[in-house]
């Protein structure tokens, strides 16, 4: 059983993250497991392959991850939000770690990685990972309240689009064209696997639903004296921790964040962003606050959390939420929205508080119940369980192990 791990973008960061602790964990558990990539950063592992094993290679690399994204740009007044096409890719049927693979196991695969043509090409059983919903849209990575994947998209919301048949029916009509139609589909989170059962092109497939993993070797209770010392953050107030790549990001929800602890006393807490951060909207809020920036490191971000008294997740739509799975990993409980992903990690009032959607005000609500709530070590406590019962990278590779033995017997039949 030999799989290859075909995953987009830096693994540090975002979606790659758990895939890549997905394939360190079916290592462990002695599965011949492979990664393809188009990741600078391969950690000195020999079992990932880079595409970028030139000069020449990283400038083909960011050609067609500028043409990936280019076609959008046809459109006027375009949201400010990632839209991929899925037009230009490196050929991984012509590699040696693919020729040797039994199952092509995909996840995030845009930004130039992965030409949807070539899925056509591909000869063995293959696993999709929705890592979020642009598997079965027409280029958007969250639909938001469009619901044009269910019909075929077109009058693209995000693109401002009027027509019919414009580059969202493109793409998806490609994506009809040359999916094979036996791939296994699998949702990072039910929320996602019921919006792929939807579709418009997967409403045919086989859907199967396997949660995101933490590793949570890595991600454990620190003393949160001991973190706050090594971050600086010297503060005897409350801490509340917010986390994006992109605090920017529209589904991010950062906005909800905002007028959330606008409502909170400025003299008991203290604001902790890590992150892409506007620091003069930071300012304007009038609390002390630590900008953390940019965390790539297991370390950095187990400190992090651990310093954190309550972790804020305002997101408006999320495929799942590893961030929150992280911060309560590490003892940290949550408040997030009752919706998308993240409704189906925090369990309410019992590892953290589930605000309703999409309520600022409730949402300052949770932050302050965690808080003040006189059960918070048994919050905490849960927290960690949780995770640990639930979305340990070794109890979710043998969820897929059994799904790679279950592909390999049907394709003997």
């Amino acid at each position: 059983m030999r799989i290859l791990q075909i995953i987009a973008g830096n693994l540090t960061g975002g979606a790659a993250r758990g895939a890549y602790w997905l394939h360190c964990a079916l290592r462990g558990l002695g599965v011949y497991s492979k990664i393809l990539t188009n990741s600078e950063i391969t950690f000195g592992d020999k079992n990932i392959t880079t595409t970028l094993t030139s000069k020449k290679e990283k400038i083909k690399n960011m050609f067609r991850c500028e043409l990936d994204i280019l076609a959008k740009r046809v459109y006027k007044n375009v949201d400010n939000t990632i839209f991929s096409t899925g037009t230009f890719g490196f050929d991984f049927t012509r590699t040696g770690v693919y020729k040797k693979s039994d199952i092509i196991h995909l996840h995030w695969i845009c930004g130039g990685l992965v030409n949807i043509k070539h899925l056509a090409k591909i000869d063995k059983p293959i696993i999709w990972t929705m890592r979020d919903m642009w598997p079965f849209t027409g280029g958007c990575h969250y639909a938001m309240e469009c619901e044009n994947y269910k019909t075929g998209c077109g009058h693209c919301r995000q693109l401002n689009s009027r027509m019919k048949y414009d580059l969202s029916r493109f793409i998806l009509n490609r994506k009809l064209k040359y999916l094979p139609k036996n791939m296994k589909i699998v949702g990072i989170s039910h929320w996602l696997s019921k919006r792929a059962k939807e579709s418009f092109l997967f409403k045919d497939f086989d859907v199967r639903t396997i949660y995101n993993n933490v590793d949570t070797n890595e991600f454990f209770r620190i003393d949160k004296k001991i973190a706050r010392e090594i971050l600086g953050i010297s503060t005897e107030k409350t801490v509340i921790l917010t986390v994006a790549q992109f605090l920017g990001d529209f589904y991010k929800g950062f906005d909800k964040f905002i007028e959330a602890v606008k409502s909170l006393n400025r003299s008991k807490y203290y604001l902790c962003f890590v992150g892409d951060l506007d620091r003069s909207l930071a300012e304007s809020l009038g609390f002390e606050y630590k900008d953390i920036g940019y965390l790539y490191d297991n370390v950095s971000l187990r400190l992090v959390y651990s310093a954190a008294d309550v972790f804020v997740a305002p997101s408006l739509m999320d495929a799942f939420g590893k961030t929150l799975a992280e911060s309560m990993a590490c003892g940290t409980p949550v408040a997030c929205f009752d919706a998308a992903g993240p409704k189906e990690i925090v369990d309410h009032t019992v590892n953290g508080y589930k605000a309703k959607p999409f309520d600022a005000s409730d949402l300052a609500y949770g932050i302050e119940w965690i808080i003040e709530n006189p059960e918070y070590e048994e919050l905490s406590k849960n927290a960690r369980e949780k995770v640990a019962r639930e979305f340990d990278s070794k109890i979710i590779a043998k969820k897929y192990i059994e799904l790679y033995k279950e592909v390999l017997e049907n394709k003997k039949k």
